[in-house]
């Protein structure tokens, strides 16, 4: 019986060693050259703005381009010639979950970045490596917080376009891919809610707390604008919502001043989530805040959004209320108590693909059965 039960559980390892799971890392990516701007914007106008602005999509090349004169002039001009530390920040991120995972798994996991508008990085570039590095399993991960058709959907949306891309051409009808499992959002994950309210809170201890009473200090928790109405799609406000009451109940009881602000797109004829962050602070403001604490929680990663934008909603704070002092935060970024949360909560689902079938017609649970429905319908 010994014997039997040391061979059955060697065979049980070997076969596992050559399972193997690749998790899909997803984000925006920014631009790191200033030619690749109109590329950029082109790519972005037919995955987000498609889907609530109604605009023709012969429009979207010049558009892109018009769009590419501003950000030439934001970003060089305006910023001193500005690079995003966005990408740079996500591969840290990436060899941070990547280095967790793999201290429990070894190389059977490998964590790809995928960016949904930069080259190379985009899902059908990163999907083909995968493919062809034998990989046969993939846990799609969106490092984004709410989870809509404008952040984490177009990852979902991508991916299937790249694996059709990928099939084509084939000699079997059997998908490459067995299994895959996805991670739609982490807004409502406890230790996140927690991470973002203690960060908030040291940075209060440390820049005001010796200067201003608790009552003073006013803190907008800062969310991805969302458009009221998109074609039927849904935008991601109400779990945006749900992420500000969660953060803003671990912190009002001391700090009473909290408001949500949105850092909405500027779009002509679409109704975006209000007050805007300019908004919030200065209502704050009205109500007696002498400090105004900016804190991104709808981003995980830093971006022109959460650096350009609110350096401008600040330089506008300043000039209509010189008296009040404004922090600037960052996101959590590659924060090491970040890297672990996210790569736990990747652990479920990497367990959930090792524990599926290696056999593709009982992973996708259609061919068999299909095919025994077919046979079995003329006797019954």
């Amino acid at each position: 019986m010994v014997a039997t039960t040391n061979h059955s559980h060697t065979h049980e390892a070997s076969q596992t060693q050559t399972d193997r799971v690749a998790v899909l890392l997803m984000g925006y990516g920014e631009v790191e050259k200033y030619e690749d701007f109109a590329t950029y914007n082109e790519q972005a106008l037919n995955l987000l703005t498609a889907k609530f602005a109604p605009v023709p999509t012969w429009l979207y090349p010049p558009l892109a381009k018009l769009l590419a004169m501003f950000d030439l002039h934001e970003w060089g001009h305006q910023h001193h010639n500005f690079i995003s530390p966005h990408n740079a920040i996500f591969e840290r991120q990436r060899a941070g979950i990547e280095k967790t995972l793999q201290d429990r798994w070894g190389d059977r996991v490998q964590v790809f970045k995928a960016f949904n508008f930069c080259p190379p990085h985009l899902p059908h570039q990163v999907l083909q490596q995968i493919h062809d590095a034998g990989f046969q399993k993939v846990l799609i991960y969106p490092l984004l917080v709410v989870d809509s058709i404008f952040t984490s959907g177009i990852a979902v949306e991508q991916v299937n376009q790249a694996l059709s891309q990928i099939q084509i051409g084939k000699e079997t009808s059997q998908p490459w891919l067995q299994d895959l499992r996805y991670i739609p959002s982490f807004f409502n994950q406890p230790d996140y809610i927690h991470l973002l309210a203690d960060l908030v809170r040291q940075e209060i201890q440390t820049t005001l707390a010796s200067t201003y009473l608790p009552s003073q200090i006013g803190i907008v928790l800062m969310n991805h604008g969302c458009p009221h109405k998109a074609k039927g799609f849904v935008s991601g406000i109400e779990e945006s919502e749900a992420l500000y009451q969660q953060v803003r109940e671990q912190l009002v009881n001391q700090y009473p001043l909290i408001s949500i602000g949105w850092l909405n797109h500027d779009t002509p004829l679409i109704e975006w989530t209000q007050p805007n962050v300019y908004q919030a602070a200065k209502n704050l403001i009205t109500l007696g805040a002498k400090a105004i604490v900016m804190m991104p929680i709808g981003f995980a990663t830093e971006n022109h959004e959460t650096l350009l934008d609110v350096h401008h909603i600040i330089h506008r704070l300043e000039k209509s209320a010189s008296d009040v002092q404004c922090i600037q935060m960052d996101c959590v970024n590659d924060h090491p108590a970040f890297l672990d949360m996210a790569a736990n909560w990747a652990m479920p689902q990497i367990k959930s693909l090792f524990e599926s079938s290696s056999d593709p017609s009982v992973a996708w649970g259609g061919a068999a059965r299909t095919s025994h429905h077919a046979h079995a319908h003329p006797h019954a």
